[in-house]
């Protein structure tokens, strides 16, 4: 008979979403080299948006981390103060 621990599945769900943060911080990385400096300075918050969600999803993991990230994403627009906001 196999025991599964409460425990034990929280440490699965954590490493699965360890797991998945690997090719979403990557994706978010090439953006940063690759796609941002042809935007140019348009986000009207530091961090900007994409070092937020990285951080974001460093942080919090996937999930969490991507619902940051668009929610942020979201307020960068010319209606909003912008500013200092840290994940």
């Amino acid at each position: 008979m196999i025991v599964v621990t409460f425990a034990a599945i929280l440490f699965a769900a954590w490493l699965l979403d360890r797991a998945a943060a690997v090719p979403v911080l990557a994706a978010i990385k090439a953006y940063q080299i690759a796609l941002s400096p042809l935007v140019g300075g348009a986000c009207r918050f530091r961090p900007t948006c994409s070092a937020y969600m990285y951080s974001a999803v460093s942080r919090y993991g996937v999930v969490i981390g991507c619902l940051l990230g668009v929610f942020r994403v979201a307020r960068c627009q010319p209606l909003c103060r912008g500013g200092f906001d840290p994940p």
